[in-house]
């Protein structure tokens, strides 16, 4: 069993520590995404050795709040340093995120794995995620 299994398990009777968990859960999911799209963007993963001297590499993140069905969640949002890479996850000036957030929430209802939804963040923005950073 999984980490996240076991602490739905614990909350499942209570629905403050389910909305928490799950909020937990998407801002972690909603992180990993933008900085999986800022390394699709520069080509190389962090701390890569082919990025050293490529005239662009990361420059730190700004913090960005965005309210939710289940609270607001702290969104990093990555920079580069010549200010070239724009996010395509959430809406610019947007604090209320509907889409992605829905979307996450009705595959993994559905039964799809973290796999698939790798996968299918992969087609839609053509940039690699790992199941592991579900």
């Amino acid at each position: 069993m999984n980490d996240f299994t076991k602490d739905f398990a614990q909350a499942l009777f209570n629905p403050d520590k389910i909305n928490d968990l799950l909020r937990k859960e998407l801002q972690q999911a909603v992180n990993n995404l933008l900085e999986a799209e800022l390394t699709a963007f520069l080509g190389y993963d962090p701390y890569a050795r082919n990025g050293w001297n490529t005239g662009n590499s990361r420059n730190g993140a700004y913090f960005r709040k965005v309210d939710t069905q289940f609270g607001p969640i702290e969104v990093q949002v990555p920079r580069d340093r010549n200010g070239q890479f724009h996010q395509h996850t959430l809406p610019d000036y947007k604090q209320h995120s509907d889409i992605l957030e829905s979307m996450i929430i009705k595959l993994y209802s559905k039964g799809v794995t973290t796999r698939d939804i790798a996968d299918l963040i992969e087609k839609m923005y053509g940039s690699h995620y790992s199941p592991a950073q579900n």
